[in-house]
């Protein structure tokens, strides 16, 4: 009985902090919205966020849990839910057309991908457990492949030197949301969401040392063809400057 009383404290916890890691892409599509354009930003992440919270929330309904055991599950993917269509509409309005098409088939992929999973939960399996092994299963593929979508900004980052794309406090939040969800369902001896959510307290943490490393670097991030060009103009001036310098010590002598 403690148990479950503090299994339902780490689930309205976890839930209140997932609802914060939702909505910190708001401040990347306020300058997507700003500047009319996606720009470097890619969609992949929230596709695969949505897939997840899809996922997750049919395992936390009752058809497939035992009643409305995880429920705070439940209502923290439905949020989700509404969070990952509003920024992926958001990106599709104003990315170019070759990124518009391939956000629309994937999304309509991953429906249909979904359709197919809640169809065969309802009329291939007939128990709790047998549903909750199936769409579990599935739900531990969906979220370590959203756990491994940031190794994408990671690497941009080291490339870039600069932490533009890998936001501090989305970071953080990715971090303490796998960290709660993995109490919630050890305390809840649930395999499915504590195995996924162990892998992202690795990759949350993976992402916080990479930020402190190049968090120090205070110039935005340059595209090759710039840094080429800075090179160059550096290259014209220091020739000018030696050719003024050498002109000087003519007209001296």
């Amino acid at each position: 009985m403690v148990i479950t009383s503090i299994r339902v404290i780490v689930g309205i916890i976890g839930s209140a902090v997932c609802v914060l890691l939702y909505a910190v892409p708001a401040l990347t599509f306020k300058r997507v919205i700003k500047e009319a354009s996606v720009g470097e930003f890619s969609c992949l992440p929230y596709i695969l966020a949505l897939f997840s919270a899809l996922t997750w929330g049919w395992y936390g309904f009752p058809v497939v849990s035992n009643g409305w055991e995880n429920l705070s599950l439940f209502g923290t993917c439905a949020i989700g839910v509404l969070f990952e269509f509003s920024f992926i509409i958001i990106y599709i309005w104003y990315a170019p057309r070759e990124k518009k098409k391939f956000v629309v088939l994937t999304v309509s992929l991953i429906l249909a991908i979904l359709c197919m999973i809640v169809s065969f939960s309802i009329f291939t399996f007939h128990t709790h457990h047998m549903r909750k092994l199936f769409v579990g299963s599935i739900g531990i593929i969906t979220s370590m492949s959203m756990y491994s979508a940031p190794l994408v900004a990671v690497k941009q980052v080291m490339k870039t030197k600069s932490v533009e794309f890998m936001p501090f406090y989305l970071s953080l939040f990715s971090l303490l949301t796998s960290f709660m969800w993995t109490l919630y369902g050890v305390l809840g001896r649930d395999p499915y969401l504590t195995a996924p959510n162990s892998v992202g307290c690795f990759t949350g943490i993976l992402q916080l040392v990479v930020y402190c490393i190049y968090s120090r670097c205070k110039e935005p991030p340059k595209a090759l063809n710039d840094i080429e060009q800075v090179i160059i103009n550096l290259d014209v001036a220091t020739s000018r400057r030696e050719d003024t310098n050498g002109c000087s010590l003519n007209s001296k002598a």
